[in-house]
């Protein structure tokens, strides 16, 4: 079945989908984006996600395109038309086209690309494998709390991890405390069993997912603290994993070829894998 995607007002397929070359997206990486989960054909966390992009596009000035009603209907409507019961719905909306110049036209319409990807149903076994990670330094801007489509730095870094066999890159600010990965949020169990992320500002992203396995976490008995860490705690904790839209939870048994722990995955992880598999199927 052919892929359709949703660019403008129009579905299309997959491979005649495309934005304006001055799209200011395409140009400035003027715009914002985001990836929602898919579990049985339903949106995972729909609400929390569209009052971030909400939150997003006003950070950057720029206009809902369609009401949040139509654009929930939208969202839905690909998923239905490539017929995705598992996977992720990608979204993105631009400040729009305009001949290229820094600044730009107050009256811009704003640019929608929107498409969706199925992927095998996740399990508690498919889940629970633990991977390597590796540090790198974070050279990004200072507005990390909005989700931009400007992601060169976090690719470069990603491509590291990739070349030496990683899942993701830890990202390590001058001070030398882990902000977050490339695209995930970044824990770790200390000796005392207590679960560290780091506190949300400017310098990272508040996850959705981060934000449902606090509340997981909390529902479980499981005690969250939100503060900074530096990778050398990183490297002495008792677990290590990242949270995202995409990845899901997602164990780590090495950071820069250091074990954490007995380098398997911990019990913190595997409960918090099982509760949130579970409730992505029954989201409450």
């Amino acid at each position: 079945m052919p892929r359709i995607a949703y660019v403008n007002g129009r579905y299309l397929p997959h491979n005649r989908a495309g934005v304006h070359i001055e799209d200011r997206g395409f140009q400035f990486a003027d715009g914002v984006y985001e990836v929602i989960a898919i579990s049985e054909g339903n949106l995972v966390d729909i609400e929390p996600h569209l009052e971030r992009l909400n939150r997003s596009l006003g950070e950057l000035n720029i206009p809902w395109p369609v009401s949040r009603r139509a654009f929930g209907f939208i969202l839905r409507e690909v998923i239905s038309r490539n017929r995705v019961s598992n996977g992720s719905v990608y979204l993105q909306i631009t400040r729009g086209v305009a001949p290229r110049d820094f600044a730009y036209p107050k009256d811009l319409k704003p640019s929608i690309v929107i498409y969706a990807r199925g992927t095998a149903k996740p399990s508690i076994e498919t889940a629970s494998n633990g991977h390597k990670i590796i540090s790198q330094p974070d050279i990004r801007w200072k507005r990390c709390d909005i989700k931009t489509v400007s992601l060169l730095p976090a690719v470069m870094a990603k491509q590291i991890a990739a070349d030496e066999g990683a899942i993701e890159a830890w990202l390590v600010n001058e001070e030398g405390m882990v902000t977050e990965g490339t695209s995930s949020n970044a824990w770790i169990v200390t000796a005392e069993g207590e679960l560290v992320t780091r506190q949300t500002d400017n310098l990272i992203l508040s996850g959705i997912t981060r934000q449902t396995v606090m509340k997981l976490a909390k529902e479980a008995g499981v005690k969250c603290v939100e503060r900074s860490f530096t990778l050398e705690e990183a490297k002495q904790a008792k677990e290590a994993f990242s949270t995202s839209s995409t990845a899901l939870v997602k164990p780590a048994v090495e950071i820069d070829g250091v074990q954490i722990g007995d380098g398997k995955v911990g019990p913190i992880a595997r409960k918090l894998i099982e509760h949130y598999l579970n409730y992505m199927d029954n989201p409450s």
